[in-house]
């Protein structure tokens, strides 16, 4: 049956069939024929952004907490380039997205029209896959094959150039069918192998972490290491994929991590790696886990055989998925826990330790509030973040219970807080969302607020003022002791900022005043704002975190 449409129609019918929930865009008039078929399109909710780093930014936030590929669009040339940011935090931390850019026309191309990018040179270095659609005709084929890449191995962004003509065009091409997520199943005799390689350790560890996770996947991964009762670890900013109250749970990596933990790595008999990638701040820099040739057992596994073998050499190697190996293994006969009991239980207890806040402190005690607020808001709430010093005290002291509650970015981008916590709370309206922000991440995206008043959102923005990049300034007393330079701030009253909005807004002086005001702003029916000043000395928690945060990593203020 003939269905003539223009080509931004079939676009959007296409979204629709493979299940797209929210469109994140700054509009463009590029792509004006997507926003007309849009309009008349119920099932896809779209959200207009103030910025296209921030429209991007909620997409990968909402591709990282449910696993499907969240939709951006941005105009061409300068939308594109804004864009990128969140293309870059998708492909570093292995999330589904998809980038549609709306390009010049056909006949423009090549002649430097206005505007004009190479939007396939510009993404393929960050993207699974990036394209251009010539044809009306083609749009179904382009969009399947996008969301099956997305989704495919270690998911990521796929980035797809529109030119303006292509989409006004008519064409009566038929609708594609909507993707399947497919992940490998373990050989049986590969899964007994690691089982036997565990069995003969005495000092065994188990690193989760990577992309394609989901609930399922979280649970059955958390079965296998009780049910074998092997301490386990969960990679960078990955700190939800294990309840942090289980009898294994034994800490995170990263920046900040507790250095009894980093010892444990190193001094580990045999390495489990599930779903992890095992990138820089998850091993120290390459430190606790060495490349190419970790002094370890390493048994990686992986859905993606590209990432087997491409940083380290692994003694046993296996392409499956995350749920499918741990479902595997849980068939087989366990190992037994009682060669490592001890081990284990000092690796537990390292942990309890470790997010235990001192006290003591002075006026506001960032890591007593962080820890109270942990125990008393429900297991469910999200917390999001951007990047800088101020995240380590979210990553030590908040325990996380369910999966799906951390969204962070783990190319340690500035900005992601705010956006972040906007997506959140689009995608899980009945959750509470707290979004940590430092005062120099914050302003980054801080005109997404606009968003979220718009859509009537309820996110508690956090904004942590020390009156500086912390970061930066941290590494360089450690370089070039006394001789800060170029980190200090010129900050507005953010009171007065979020007020501007239309937002609750006040600043907080003593730790019980933050509690009280974060439990009573989640119970508001809008979004707010709560100030933070901390003294600018004030740049990690206390003890032991100074010597754990890694070396050499930069950039993230």
């Amino acid at each position: 049956m003939s269905n003539p449409r223009s080509g931004g129609r079939v676009l959007v019918d296409q979204l629709v069939a493979h299940g797209t929930e929210f469109v994140f865009c700054v509009p463009g008039e590029s792509y004006l024929p997507v926003l007309d078929a849009l309009r008349d399109s119920p099932q896809v909710r779209l959200i207009v952004c103030r910025m296209e780093a921030g429209a991007a930014n909620m997409a990968c936030a909402h591709g990282q907490l449910t696993g499907s590929p969240a939709v951006c669009f941005v105009t061409r040339g300068p939308g594109a380039a804004h864009a990128v940011i969140g293309v870059h935090t998708a492909q570093q931390g292995s999330v589904p997205m998809i980038l549609m850019v709306g390009q010049v026309p056909r006949s423009h191309r090549g002649r430097a029209a206005f505007q004009e990018v190479d939007v396939e040179a510009i993404f393929a270095p960050l993207a699974k896959w990036a394209a251009t659609i010539d044809e009306p005709a083609r749009i179904p084929e382009y969009v399947g094959r996008a969301f099956q890449v997305a989704t495919a191995g270690r998911p990521g962004p796929v980035v797809l150039a529109l030119p303006e003509d292509v989409l006004g065009e008519v064409t009566d091409v038929a609708d594609g069918s909507s993707h399947q997520i497919v992940r490998p199943t373990p050989p049986t005799a590969a899964v007994s192998q690691a089982r036997d390689m565990l069995a003969r350790a005495q000092r065994p560890l188990m690193l989760v972490g990577g992309g394609g996770w989901s609930q399922h996947t979280a649970t059955e991964v958390t079965r296998l290491a009780e049910s074998w009762g092997v301490p386990t670890a969960t990679a960078f900013r990955r700190q939800d994929y294990v309840d942090n109250d289980s009898t294994v749970y034994c800490g995170t990596l990263g920046l900040g991590m507790d250095p009894r933990l980093a010892r444990r790595v190193r001094d580990a008999d045999v390495l489990l790696a599930i779903g992890a990638r095992l990138d820089e701040p998850t091993t120290g820099s390459y430190s606790i886990i060495q490349a190419p040739r970790p002094h370890q057992v390493l048994i990686h596994v992986h859905a993606d055989p590209e990432e087997l073998g491409r940083v380290f050499e692994p003694a046993l190697a296996i392409n499956a998925g995350s749920a499918e190996f741990a479902g595997a293994a849980r068939m087989v006969d366990p190992p037994d826990p009682r060669r490592w009991a001890a081990w284990a239980h000092a690796a537990v207890s390292d942990v309890a330790a470790f997010r235990t806040p001192s006290g003591g402190q002075d006026g506001l005690d960032l890591g007593q509030a962080v820890a109270a607020l942990a125990e008393t808001l429900p297991p469910d709430t999200v917390v999001t973040n951007g990047a800088g010093n101020y995240t380590l005290w979210c990553h030590r002291y908040w325990r996380f219970r369910r999966y799906g509650t951390q969204v962070a970015p783990i190319s340690g981008a500035m900005g992601y807080g705010v956006p972040a916590g906007i997506a959140a709370k689009l995608t899980h309206p009945d959750r509470p969302v707290v979004s940590f922000n430092g005062d120099g991440c914050f302003l980054m995206c801080g005109q997404e607020l606009a968003t979220a008043v718009r859509h009537g959102v309820n996110v508690v923005f956090l904004v942590i003022d020390n009156g500086g990049y912390g970061t930066i300034r941290m590494h360089q007393e450690r370089h070039y002791p006394g001789r800060s330079y170029g980190i200090d701030l010129a900050n507005p009253d953010f009171v007065a900022y979020a007020r501007s909005f239309g937002l609750e807004a006040r600043s907080v002086s003593d730790t019980e005043e933050l509690i009280a005001a974060v439990r009573s702003s989640v119970a508001d029916d809008r979004g707010s704002v709560i100030h933070v000043p901390l003294p600018p000395e004030v740049l990690t928690p206390p003890r032991e975190v100074q010597a754990a945060v890694t070396p050499g990593a930069t950039g993230l203020g």
